[in-house]
């Protein structure tokens, strides 16, 4: 239990430390060069020796280890994940307002619960880029707040909360005529940046509260961005670990990504060629032909790493009735027949001999038939590659929420099986 209270108390200053998807990716490969790793850029040379690496491109990383004696047929073992989580994003011409109030234009990022996001102190955070192409990521602190509306004004709030996305979600940011404030401008100043510089923004909104752990035996956990910072976390951990003892086998890689919850089609999503221009350069390192990169593939292994659900147990009737997972359970196994997830039988027996390596539980988690199962990156990657793949995670309460629910254990176990993953 003490080891996975100090993993999860991690995974809250990782998360508090990411609240876009720029920061997390630079705070990750920033804490990876620590364990040793090069941060390599995409307009230079990569070196062909063994050794440890990290690269990122714009809300995304990668980061692998090649061992000694890697050969041209040497398989990857890749430990596939997102930094994005449901959000809301600045619009252009951001500043807005009207009766006294300065409020800020945003976009609905993904699918986010609406009503989680009232009455929280949010930050903006993502990157300015200014006209010399330089990025500049910034975070503002407590800075919005979408307020909701009183009870007295809305007698009928209780029997059902209906927020048009247009109309009610305009957070405020502070009190004046909006004709005479710039939201941009404040965000320059927080970056230290003069504000005639910025040429483009990719800036967020993103829940300012620390995470907790609570519950009769401190056996919960709660945070925004859980989903999916909990398994672009259990990946970090597990591959500072793996660099300390890895002498062989395949070639590790954490390839964390952006743009999942909107469907993934970016440069720096899965849908994108980022992870197959990452292999190819390392493949390229070891002299491998074509040939050879098709036996490596044929030898690799990808597991997809996404939070799931725990069953609610007020809604009972939304689960499988015969596949219920709980918090501290272990991390989900997660099957579909319609493949929204990757899952096969060779898959499920990789995992089950992994999770009994790695001496953790794991559990099954299967969709109700009437509603529709969502999807992940495992299905892209499987498909771009035909690396078998198979989709696992962390299950959740509250998932999309401004603030979800884990169990302490959950996250811990699933970093313990991606390190024995990486060493294999």
């Amino acid at each position: 239990m003490s080891d996975a209270l100090a993993h999860v108390k991690d995974l809250g200053e990782y998360v508090a430390a990411s609240p876009s998807s720029f920061h997390a990716a630079r705070t990750a490969a920033n804490r990876l060069q620590a364990a040793g790793f090069t941060e390599l850029h995409e307009d230079s040379d990569w070196p062909s020796a063994p050794g440890r690496y990290v690269v990122v491109r714009d809300g995304a990383f990668i980061a692998w280890i090649v061992p000694e004696g890697a050969a041209a047929v040497t398989g990857f073992n890749i430990f596939g994940t997102h930094t994005d989580s449901p959000t809301f994003k600045l619009k252009p011409s951001p500043t807005t307002g009207k009766f006294g109030w300065l409020q800020a234009g945003v976009e609905v990022y993904g699918g986010p619960l609406l009503n989680s996001w009232l009455d929280r102190e949010l930050e903006l955070a993502g990157r300015l880029v200014t006209l010399d192409g330089v990025e500049h990521l910034v975070a503002t602190g407590p800075l919005l707040r979408f307020p909701q509306l009183a009870i007295h004004l809305d007698r009928a709030v209780n029997e059902g909360l209906k927020l048009d996305k247009q109309q009610h979600m305009n957070p405020v940011w502070g009190l004046g005529d909006p004709s005479a404030a710039d939201l941009l401008g404040l965000l320059a100043a927080r970056a230290g940046v003069d504000r005639g510089d910025i040429g483009g923004y990719d800036v967020v909104a993103a829940d300012t509260q620390p995470a907790r752990i609570f519950g009769a035996d401190a056996e919960f956990f709660a945070s925004g961005r859980l989903d999916n910072l909990s398994s672009v976390h259990a990946g970090i951990r597990a591959l500072e670990s793996a660099a300390a003892s890895k002498s062989g086998g395949s070639i590790a890689v954490l390839a964390a990504f952006d743009h999942e919850e909107v469907g993934s089609g970016s440069r720096s999503g899965a849908a994108g060629p980022f992870l197959e221009d990452v292999l190819a350069r390392i493949s390229a390192g070891l002299g491998r032909g074509a040939a050879d990169s098709q036996r490596a593939f044929a030898a690799s292994f990808c597991i997809s790493a996404d939070a799931g659900h725990a069953v609610h147990p007020n809604y009972a009737e939304r689960h499988d009735p015969a596949n219920r997972p709980v918090l501290n359970g272990g991390p989900l196994l997660k099957i579909n027949a319609n493949q929204r997830y990757t899952t096969d039988a060779p898959g499920a027996a990789y995992w089950a001999a992994l999770c009994r390596e790695a001496a953790v539980p794991y559990q099954e988690f299967v969709s109700n038939n009437s509603i529709p199962c969502g999807s992940t990156i495992g299905p892209l990657t499987a498909t771009r590659l035909g690396i078998r793949t198979i989709d696992v995670g962390v299950p959740l309460l509250s998932m999309h929420s401004a603030r979800e629910m884990a169990g302490v254990n959950d996250p811990f176990h699933l970093s313990r099986a991606a390190e024995a993953f990486f060493v294999r």
